[in-house]
């Protein structure tokens, strides 16, 4: 068999399988397979394919055959020009991220330097990597408490963070963890947390759901990490600094209401590149002040 027909073979099994990108999946595991990508399949496709190779590369279709992330798979993404460790037990980057990590940066532009942030619910770390990649003179702690995501924050920190992005294991939920993690006090909090509806879970795709349940689960409207961040680690926000969160299409409103009985001005909504309500972004000017 050759590697074209190789390729047509399981592009074909993931498209049995239901998978919903099926070229590009097969496109993405020959790549990791045989170091060819789409266009070096059409060049070298007429190669007979050694049985190492065909191996490798069924063996992946199967994976993603069973609807397994293909990011999983691959053992890596791209976020912002970094490619990101990722598997099981964290949280894939998705490009929608982005809007919150740049609506961050644009506040942050000409502050002098240093700065000082914190990243909560940081995961692979792709929030606080990109944010300092745009920020020249900001360091971070990257805040994570599950283990397995963990493990992904140090080994993406330790590639790609130039010593600025320290991971830290924290409980984002409870009041005294601010106090116990923070240094001095913050010129950006910012952070992509779980915020979908507990109920929402179990209808969402099946790649997703082979994510972890705790980087998804906002608790029953969406909105435990939301509260959480107004009551415990906006007071950490010096006057002046950025507040900047991910929020989900439906929850601008909440999410300001929350943040402006916080202290937080000049409230602002973001759209992410479908045109839906992605991230918001606010500055803290302290308790009291109208937004």
């Amino acid at each position: 068999m050759t590697l074209a027909e190789l390729y047509r073979e399981g592009r074909n099994r993931l498209r049995l399988a239901g998978c919903d990108s099926p070229d590009f999946d097969a496109a993405c595991l020959a790549e990791k397979a045989w170091g060819l990508g789409r266009q070096g399949v059409l060049l070298h496709g007429s190669r007979p394919a050694e049985d190492r190779e065909a191996k490798a590369f069924l063996n992946m279709i199967a994976e993603r055959a069973e609807h397994r992330p293909l990011q999983y798979i691959l053992g890596s993404w791209p976020f912002m020009d970094m490619e990101l460790s990722v598997g099981e037990g964290v949280l894939t980057p998705r490009e929608d991220t982005e809007v919150v990590v740049r609506a961050a940066a644009a506040l942050l532009q000409n502050r002098p330097a240093p700065l000082y942030g914190a990243d909560l619910c940081g995961g692979t770390g792709a929030v606080a990597l990109g944010l300092c990649s745009l920020v020249p003179g900001l360091s971070m702690d990257c805040v994570e408490w599950l283990p397995e995501a963990f493990a992904f924050l140090e080994e993406n920190t330790n590639r790609f963070g130039e010593g600025r992005v320290r991971p830290v294991r924290g409980d984002v939920l409870k009041k005294n963890t601010p106090s116990a993690l923070l240094s001095r006090p913050l010129d950006v909090l910012i952070s992509n947390p779980p915020y979908v509806r507990a109920a929402e879970i179990p209808v969402l795709q099946e790649e997703v759901q082979r994510e972890p349940h705790t980087a998804l689960d906002g608790g029953g409207d969406g909105l435990d990490f939301y509260r959480a961040i107004a009551s415990f680690w906006v007071p950490h926000v010096r006057p002046g600094g950025v507040v900047a969160v991910e929020i989900g299409e439906e929850q601008a409103q909440d999410v300001c209401g929350l943040f402006c009985d916080a202290g937080v001005i000049q409230l602002a909504v973001h759209q992410d590149f479908g045109g839906l309500d992605r991230a918001v972004t606010g500055i803290v000017k302290g308790t009291g002040s109208k937004c």
